[in-house]
């Protein structure tokens, strides 16, 4: 992600330079891609989202934030076919709705803002309790921040669905179903381990063993001879896997015993 931040960081200064002429030559435009331009197919992803300074700031620093956590998480393989993966389905989405739309006039069909924004969908469901500061000043929840995102991609699909602006419609689209793609393997990992916290089989042995041998005074005792742990210290137990329920044997009747079911 470093190196997306960092090539919107140059294309955003070059157009300041240039009166925001330089990166109209780097957006996704199939008119001129057909026509030559083939390096569209890849400097679109460096277009930086606005011309206002405090604007791209802000959102350059929180995609380089998240990307990085992203990459922590993940690793960077992961991430990279994630992220590449987004760029080349937009790739192809563009240049098919650029089929259905006719390639008479130059105009610009897809950027990467909503793949960007699907970034902070991956990173709100690994940190959603995580605090941050919106603009720098507001503390927040990142899950809230997630909502609100979700309520733009929405809106703006419902808008697109409106005004037939199928473009509008897709990108989002693709977006979301890029996230979901991703995120399955970790959301089955981490609602498992929710389960596993909040399951009502859970034992804490610790504390069950110090309270059994502290009510008892011992802790294992043989279910056939009533041998226990107390009696001859050097002697082992072990619990039967076959018999129904927690029955503790001594090493002599271990293997040498009734089954209770």
């Amino acid at each position: 992600m470093l190196y997306i931040v960092i090539g919107n960081v140059i294309v955003f200064v070059l157009d300041m330079f240039s009166r925001y002429s330089f990166s109209h030559m780097l957006t996704f435009v199939p008119y001129y891609i057909f026509h030559g331009q083939i390096w569209r197919l890849v400097t679109f992803i460096f277009v930086p989202e606005g011309s206002n300074l405090l604007f791209v700031a802000i959102s350059l620093y929180f995609y380089y934030f998240i990307g990085n956590a992203l990459e922590r998480e993940w690793g960077s393989a992961r991430f990279t076919v994630f992220y590449g993966i987004g760029v080349l389905v937009n790739i192809a989405v563009g240049l098919v709705l650029s089929f259905l739309y006719g390639l008479n006039y130059p105009w610009p069909v897809v950027s990467m803002y909503y793949i960007n924004m699907s970034l902070f969908f991956a990173f709100a469901a690994l940190y959603p309790d995580l605090q941050v500061l919106l603009f720098f000043i507001i503390p927040v929840k990142v899950k809230w921040l997630a909502w609100i995102d979700a309520a733009f991609f929405a809106w703006s699909i419902l808008s697109s669905l409106f005004h037939l602006n199928w473009v509008g419609v897709v990108l989002p689209v693709v977006a979301i179903l890029n996230f979901l793609l991703f995120f399955s393997s970790d959301a089955a990992r981490i609602f498992g381990r929710v389960r596993h916290r909040t399951s009502r089989q859970t034992i804490n042995f610790k504390k069950a063993t110090k309270e059994a041998k502290k009510d008892k005074g011992y802790l294992h005792k043989c279910a056939v001879c009533g041998i226990t742990d107390a009696d001859d210290p050097n002697m082992e137990f072990r619990y039967c896997s076959k018999c129904s329920g927690y029955y503790c044997y001594c090493m002599d009747h271990i293997n040498n015993h009734v089954h209770i079911q």
